[in-house]
């Protein structure tokens, strides 16, 4: 069962009530403290970035390519569509030799206002550079082809990219590959379903790796979280909340956001993984959730 996690009041009335679910774990997957159901099962969205991320490094394309901390932060990233973002993923795809039109992440309209209202006003249309999935498909674009798998299919669940992302999910969650429920995300690749007491110990590990996994792994999660940390303003955008939270807690924390209300924290080197779900979707109150924190 669900529980009430925000009130939303005006005046001497509460106006609405958000529900949902809270897992905090250690790194043994220990329940630490829970609202909710701790095992609840949803889709962990866009907050698994950071750990897809992993297959850039796995591959050999960090190495290959010489990619930069910040195109590492927005491979990690749910961006706006900022001028910071379309020309970081402009730079990737330059390096990797291709071009925007192997982006299979679909167009739609910056989520910065001030960068749409711009960009209609010089007569100019959303292209895929803009859609906030675009520095993960690029990342993906740069393992396949260091990988030296095909980049025509690469969002199918059984092209061999989505089958090691799969795997890597399942490590940091400790769970079989096969007990992951499997969906299509907004942008078209395959979404991750499993319970946010697996997610907070997936985001457990990337705080402190050290502690769990082997050398080269390591070294992985580790430039992934520092280029998290150094570069907020790629991950997300101006004044949005993955960014502040990043930049308010200068490297004590990591979060990121997954769509229809999942957010997911690591304190860092405590080993502790927070993982929320809003029950009705809702930002407003996953905000107001982990102000409490």
């Amino acid at each position: 069962m669900s529980q009430k996690l925000v009130e939303v009041a005006r005046g001497e009335l509460v106006e609405c009530v958000h529900r949902g679910y809270v897992a905090v774990t250690d790194l043994e997957g220990n329940i630490l403290y829970k609202l909710g159901d701790p095992n609840h099962v949803t889709y962990f969205r866009s907050a698994a970035k950071p750990i897809q991320a992993l297959a850039v490094f796995e591959s050999g394309a960090v190495d290959k390519y010489k990619f930069t901390d910040e195109e590492i932060a927005i491979f990690c990233a749910s961006h706006a569509g900022e001028e910071q973002h379309t020309q970081m993923v402009s730079k990737i795809l330059e390096k990797i030799g291709v071009d925007e039109g192997f982006l299979q992440c679909g167009v739609h309209a910056p989520l910065n206002k001030e960068t749409c209202i711009e960009l209609y006003k010089r007569g100019k249309k959303p292209e895929s550079l803009h859609c906030n999935c675009s520095g993960k498909h690029s990342g993906m674009l740069a393992a396949a082809k260091a990988w030296g798998f095909s980049l025509e299919n690469y969002r199918d669940i059984n092209h061999p990219l989505q089958q090691q992302m799969l795997q890597l999910v399942a490590d940091f969650a400790e769970v079989e590959k096969q007990e992951i429920i499997v969906g299509v995300d907004g942008c078209g690749v395959p979404v991750f379903g499993l319970p946010i007491s697996r997610m907070a110990l997936a985001f457990a590990k990337l705080s402190k790796p050290h502690k769990c996994l082997k050398q080269e792994r390591m070294e992985a999660v580790k430039r992934i979280t520092s280029s998290m940390i150094k570069h907020p303003q790629l991950i997300a955008g101006i004044k949005r909340f993955d960014t502040r939270l990043l930049e308010v807690t200068k490297g004590k924390l990591i979060g990121k956001v997954g769509a229809e209300g999942v957010f997911c924290v690591g304190l860092m080197n405590q080993g502790i993984g927070i993982a929320v779900k809003v029950e009705d979707g809702s930002t407003r109150a996953l905000c107001r959730q982990l102000y409490m924190f």
